[in-house]
């Protein structure tokens, strides 16, 4: 909404469309989730997921209290306070990054760089809890984490690990003991075949070999929704550090509120005209 006076407005008032749950709320009722359901989810998530790495935005904080659901299962992803660009300088903030269940194991690894991967990681684990009805791996603590982690995936090869480079991260994961994995297919038995392939190649260990979401989207269990003449990316990068771009000047409240300004006509250009005349 805009503000009556350019100058002195105080207050900003966003208006979003109402949406009647999210998909936390969902997966814990006795409502029947079919593979149909599984995959429309799934897909929303991915399309908009795209559309926000193609415009260099990093979410950081995908779970399923944060995916909005109406009663036409339209998904809306909310929440973008952990929001980051994929170049920013706030990147390496590892310690306050994802809801720790969904949390990537190069972040709990406390890895100095990571990229859109972390988000594919958490739209497996969002993936997994539609399937099972359940968190994948619920640690109580980060070391617990990635305990469950290696439960699930099992002990990671040497080339695996490649991608760590804290040697006593590194180290931890070669101490834990060995264990075979469990098969996504027996953790979800009553799930679709392609659903448990794509769940495999999302849930990877090593974020260079895990699959990016563009390929989510052209795997063989999104074919029936995916049609990529529908699927515009970004048309410019977006660019959310401010501090960055001002370095140690001090913004002030007046250049915040006329860069909030131009943001609101972004969304109202007939605004500006009508400013325009008041103020002449």
């Amino acid at each position: 909404m805009m503000p009556i006076h350019r100058r002195s407005f105080k207050d900003v008032y966003l208006v979003y469309e109402l949406m009647d749950t999210d998909l936390h709320q969902i997966i814990k009722s006795s409502q029947a989730l079919t593979n149909d359901h599984c995959q429309y989810f799934l897909f929303q998530l991915l399309r908009g997921l795209k559309y926000l790495h193609s415009a260099n935005i990093l979410h950081r904080d995908l779970k399923p209290g944060n995916l909005l659901i109406n009663a036409n299962c339209d998904l809306k992803i909310c929440d973008f306070g952990l929001a980051r660009t994929s170049n920013g300088k706030d990147q390496f903030m590892t310690e306050y990054v994802v809801t720790r269940w969904y949390r990537a194991p190069e972040l709990l690894l406390c890895c100095n760089n990571y990229g859109t991967c972390i988000d594919v990681w958490s739209v497996g684990c969002i993936f997994a809890e539609l399937l099972g009805r359940k968190p994948i791996c619920p640690g109580t603590e980060c070391l617990n984490q990635l305990k469950l982690i290696i439960n699930v995936l099992g002990s990671q090869r040497e080339d695996d690990l490649e991608f760590i480079d804290n040697p006593k991260a590194r180290k931890y994961i070669k101490s834990l003991p060995n264990s075979p994995g469990t098969p996504f297919s027996r953790l979800y038995p009553n799930a679709h075949p392609l659903a448990i392939d794509l769940l495999q190649k999302m849930l990877v260990f090593d974020p260079s070999k895990r699959i990016s979401v563009t390929e989510a989207l052209q795997h063989p269990y999104m074919s029936p929704l995916y049609d990529s003449r529908y699927d515009p990316p970004a048309q410019v990068p977006i660019d959310l550090d401010i501090d960055e771009d001002f370095g140690d000047e001090d913004l002030g409240e007046e250049m915040i509120r006329e860069m909030m300004w131009k943001e609101m006509l972004h969304y109202h250009p007939e605004a500006a005209t009508a400013n325009a005349e008041v103020t002449l």
